[in-house]
């Protein structure tokens, strides 16, 4: 028989909500109380989001505040992303589960295909990107202006950013796919040494990412993509779906969650 996961849907909230429910599924998947579970959802508020390790030194306060945007950290590592027009997904699974390589790299290979599939099914042929070994450490405060093993790419653009954490006995990963990019907007939430090197990187990140409407030069309804990646992960996955709605309680231990741990867990500046 074909296994069930769950698919949660959960449409737009504010950074904290979203944030603490990914961690939430995380915790009741590890109780036993869901199965593997995928979701899909939206942000209510432009969002920076940072690594869990990243240092907010990167950081460019007065330009969250100019747009408004929210600041959150998240529970996996890597580079800080702007959520703004964008479909999000995560996925909790037990690490032990037979889908799952050991390797955070292989198992980015198994379940990044249900993104590949994804826009695919946009008419975007997006391939792996595979990066050639070099010495040193070429790190960027931006995530979308570096792809990492096995994130996909369209004509050498990264088209996609993901990251993963393995806590419980669990396996976390969510991404972001951009449907459109506020390049103006994300450059003006880091700092830089000068409006001039700002403006340099601005320029140059044109060739380093791209956005399903850029691809494509159609506009997509946030429905429109995530019935496209719905079926991707269904393909890919080779499993299937039944729709899950959390009850009262779960809400209530999400909220709390996210007043504890993720309501602007950095304070803006002046």
């Amino acid at each position: 028989m074909q296994e069930t996961w769950n698919i949660l849907k959960t449409d737009f909230h504010e950074a904290s909500i979203n944030m603490a429910l990914d961690e939430a599924l995380l915790r009741w998947h590890s109780e036993g109380k869901i199965p593997p579970t995928l979701r899909f959802y939206g942000w209510s508020t432009p969002t920076l989001s940072l690594g869990h390790f990243q240092k907010e030194k990167s950081i460019h306060f007065p330009g969250l505040e100019k747009h408004g945007c929210q600041l959150v950290r998240r529970l996996t590592g890597g580079s800080a992303v702007l959520h703004d027009d964008e479909l999000t997904y995560s996925i909790v699974v037990s690490e032990s589960h037979p889908k799952i390589p050991k390797t955070i790299r292989e198992a980015y290979h198994v379940l990044s295909q249900g993104i590949k599939v994804g826009y695919k099914n946009l008419g975007i042929e997006a391939e792996y990107f595979i990066p050639e070994r070099k010495k040193g450490k070429n790190r960027t405060a931006v995530c979308f202006e570096k792809p990492a093993f096995y994130e996909l790419v369209v004509d050498g653009k990264k088209v996609s950013g993901n990251a993963q954490t393995r806590q419980k006995g669990v396996l976390l990963q969510h991404g972001s796919i951009p449907i459109t990019m506020n390049e103006d907007m994300l450059f003006d939430l880091f700092a830089f040494p000068s409006e001039r090197k700002r403006e340099v990187n601005r320029r140059a990140f044109r060739q380093k990412a791209t956005t399903i409407e850029q691809i494509t030069g159609k506009r997509y309804t946030y429905k429109e993509v995530q019935e496209a990646f719905y079926n991707g992960f269904q393909s890919s996955l080779g499993v299937s779906f039944k729709p899950f709605e959390l009850d009262d309680n779960q809400w209530e231990e999400v909220y709390q969650l996210a007043k504890e741990k993720y309501k602007q867990t950095i304070p803006v500046q002046h």
